[in-house]
Parts: structure tokens; C-alpha cells; sequence
């Protein structure tokens, strides 16, 4: 069903200030924009900043300190000052990501990428195997709470046993949904390409 002219006017200005904003973001080589376009997200994201701000953390916390935990060797060893670099880095995306939650929590995502038949297929599955898996998980969590009195004994094996359940299921749906897209022709294009 194609949308109607108006919402197709809408989503395409929509997708030009998100991408624009993104990049001008992106290119930023200061800290003090960055900083004040942080503070104006903040204001704009109202009551919801800290939900949002939580959510940017727990996403960027493991990646962004493996990133300045090295930084910070290198420039150990080389006799530099890190600290205005680290500011600007960790800033930058600290910055990016809170828009891209922001965004994603005023402006619907399926929506947004309907341009494309193959992003919106993909998405689909991809937000429904999130919510399956943290479903899962949560009940698993509950079981093993249920049933086990010593918990930190038996904490590893809970996380490692979960970890292969999901790897394991991960790689069947994979396959399982790789073989339903070439049913429904998503890869006919790359296949064509090989074949020439």
C-alpha cells in the first residue's frame, strides 16, 4: 500500500534532517559544539533524557572504555596529553547516539525505512528477534532464580549456558530466514551480478 502524498513529503524531509543532522554532527571538531548540541537534545528530549541518556550509556559504556582504556596506553607511551582527545571522542558519540535514540523516539523506524523493501523486511526481523530473545531471557532469568538458592555460584553457567542457547538459535533462524528472503527474491540482484 503506497502512502499517502502528504506522508510521503513528510518522511522524505524527515529522513533529510535526520541524515543532515548526522553528518553535521559527525564532521563537529570541537567539543564546545558538540557540548552545546547535547545540551539542546537535552532540552528538546525533556523528561525523557534520562531514560534516553541511560539507554546511550549501556550501549556505548563497554565499547567507549575499551577505546579510551587504549588511548590512554598509547598516549602514555608516546608522552601526550590524551585527556582533550578522549573528551572530544567519548563526547562525539556520546552526542550521535543520544540523537539517533532521540529521534527514533519522536519518528516511527519502520516508517522511516520503507524507502527500502530490503531494509524494512530486515528490520521487521531484526526488532522482532530482540524482543523474542529479551522475552527469553527474562524468563530464563526468572527460572534460574526460581530454582537455584546459591545464585552467585551458579552465575557463570547461567550466562554460558545462555550464551550458547542464543548463539545456537541465532544461527538456525539465520539460515532459516536467509533461505525465506531468497524464496521471496531479495537476493536475485546479487545473484544476477555473480552470474555476469
Amino acid at each position: 500500500m503506497t502512502p499517502p502524498k502528504g506522508i510521503k513529503i513528510r518522511l522524505l524531509f524527515l529522513r533529510l534532517l535526520f541524515f543532515t543532522l548526522f553528518f553535521g554532527i559527525l564532521i563537529l571538531k570541537e567539543s564546545l559544539y558538540l557540548a552545546i548540541i547535547l545540551g539542546i537534545l537535552f532540552l528538546l528530549a525533556g523528561k525523557k533524557r534520562w531514560i534516553i541518556g541511560k539507554k546511550v550509556i549501556g550501549g556505548i559504556l563497554l565499547f567507549n572504555s575499551a577505546v579510551s582504556i587504549g588511548y590512554l596506553i598509547f598516549s602514555w607511551i608516546k608522552g601526550i596529553n590524551p585527556f582533550p582527545y578522549l573528551v572530544y571522542i567519548n563526547l562525539k558519540v556520546f552526542t550521535l547516539t543520544f540523537f539517533v535514540f532521540f529521534f527514533f523516539s519522536r519518528v516511527n523506524l519502520l516508517e522511516f525505512f520503507a524507502f527500502s523493501r530490503e531494509l524494512s523486511y530486515l528490520l521487521t526481523i531484526t526488532i522482532s528477534q530482540i524482543l523474542t530473545y529479551r522475552q527469553l531471557f527474562h524468563q530464563f532469568r526468572l527460572a534460574f532464580k526460581s530454582r537455584v538458592v546459591e545464585l552467585r555460584k551458579w552465575e557463570k553457567e547461567f550466562i554460558k549456558s545462555t550464551f550458547l542457547f542464543f548463539l545456537e538459535k541465532a544461527l538456525k533462524e539465520g539460515k532459516e530466514r536467509s533461505l525465506a528472503m531468497k524464496s521471496r527474491g531479495f537476493f536475485e540482484e546479487e545473484e544476477r551480478k555473480r552470474k555476469e
